[in-house]
């Protein structure tokens, strides 16, 4: 297409359908701030409407008292899927799930594998950073997923083989996503987080964040869960994470979380809710947010983030599933001899392998004739369990399909 000297289309005086109004810029504008007011409008309203199966709604967050899982059948689980969903999307954007595990003496077990391995990790020599606070203002564990499974393999197949969290997952993100996680663990007087969204894009400065088109802006959001399990309790002096809900309905929320005034309003109307220890925490990563200040005595705030990938987006860390599979396998085989595929085994299975077998070397990894993918992890483990495999040829066939997939 000619342009003139100014660097504007040229159409030469024609128009499609008569209509003259020139096509929109694909890209927010860097050097127009986003509208202060109409964020404001968006985030003072009241929950629209009620969330019948939520116990109670405090400061505009549904909070849901979970049943044993067991108890509820498919329909009562999807209903559950369908208030979660509407919150994340154009609800609230956040919601507190009491008693996800309700066998603190669990979570006790893992906090003494978190502590092992913060231990270990402060004798190695390095920089050790942190999201959005000093480095040193709080013990962290990256990639406490893995680190966890290599250090205690028992807990940790017990830990993620809880049914509620792909339910609550795949409301959001549908099947195959990917599950990583890290520790963080907010020691009494730590400042609080600057509010911010989260990753894809609130990851990225804002010069790199006005790049990506308006429709990715808004996409990023459907391509991870944010989530939080409470290791201790978390009264409101410790600073639970603050939230700003609705803000995750504002197009331009990106481009708007680094301005003072956007920063200065979440500072005035930003919420909180107490968790007890074994709660949970599920928020949209768009959702303005912050982790508070800990003005508690002696209150370490503790908490396992969980950040949950669709299968189409990529996740902030790498897992390597094979020595994963290899140091829980045993266990899972007995898991499976006294239960069958339960809901528990078929939960583990989920977390600690991929689901989604692309991307792939297709030459070598044929697609099955019933469909258009081949085997996944997943599956592979499935047969496994199904056909009584001893672990040697479990992980020799895991192998396989590992190099099988590379270019």
């Amino acid at each position: 297409m000619p342009f003139l000297t100014n660097g504007t289309p040229n159409t030469n005086g024609h128009t499609n359908g008569g209509k003259t109004t020139p096509v929109a810029p694909r890209l927010f504008s860097a050097d127009r701030p986003p509208s202060l007011e109409e964020f404001k409008k968006l985030t003072t309203q009241s929950t629209p409407i009620q969330y019948p199966l939520a116990s109670e709604i405090t400061a505009n967050v549904p909070i849901y008292e979970l049943p044993d899982y067991s108890s509820l059948s498919p329909q009562q689980r999807s209903a559950l899927q369908d208030e979660w969903y509407h919150i994340l999307l154009s609800g609230p954007g956040v919601f507190v799930t009491k008693g996800l595990y309700r066998d603190t003496s669990l979570l006790d077990t893992v906090n003494d594998v978190y502590a092992k391995i913060i231990d270990e990790e402060k004798k190695l020599a390095g920089k050790r950073g942190d999201h959005f606070a000093g480095s040193g203002a709080n013990d962290r564990i990256w990639n406490s997923f893995s680190k966890h499974c290599l250090k205690g393999p028992e807990s940790f197949l017990e830990y993620y083989s809880n049914p509620w969290l792909p339910l609550i997952s795949s409301a959001w993100l549908g099947p195959h996503h990917r599950l990583t996680a890290q520790v963080n663990i907010v020691k009494p007087g730590a400042k609080a987080q600057i509010s911010h969204r989260d990753y894809h894009i609130g990851f990225q400065d804002n010069e790199s964040c006005a790049k990506f088109p308006k429709a990715l802006q808004v996409a990023s959001q459907f391509l991870t869960l944010q989530g939080a399990v409470a290791h201790s309790d978390m009264p409101l002096e410790s600073g639970p994470t603050r939230l700003l809900p609705f803000s995750q309905t504002f197009e331009e929320g990106y481009m708007a979380y680094r301005i003072p005034e956007f920063q200065n309003f979440f500072l005035e109307k930003h919420v909180s809710t107490p968790l007890d220890k074994g709660d949970g925490l599920f928020f949209n990563p768009a959702l303005f947010h912050a982790a508070g200040q800990n003005d508690s005595a002696d209150v370490l705030r503790s908490a396992n983030l969980l950040q949950i990938s669709s299968a189409f987006g990529k996740p902030m860390e790498m897992i390597d599933t094979y020595p994963l599979i290899e140091a829980t396998w045993a266990g899972l085989v007995d898991t499976y001899k006294k239960n069958g595929l339960s809901d528990e085994v078929r939960t583990f299975v989920a977390n600690v392998a991929e689901g989604y077998p692309f991307p792939t070397n297709l030459d070598r990894r044929v697609p099955e004739t019933a469909g258009m993918a081949p085997e996944s992890e997943q599956d592979l483990l499935i047969k496994g369990l199904e056909n009584g495999w001893a672990k040697e040829k479990l992980l020799a066939e895991l192998q396989k399909m590992k190099d099988d997939s590379r270019a």
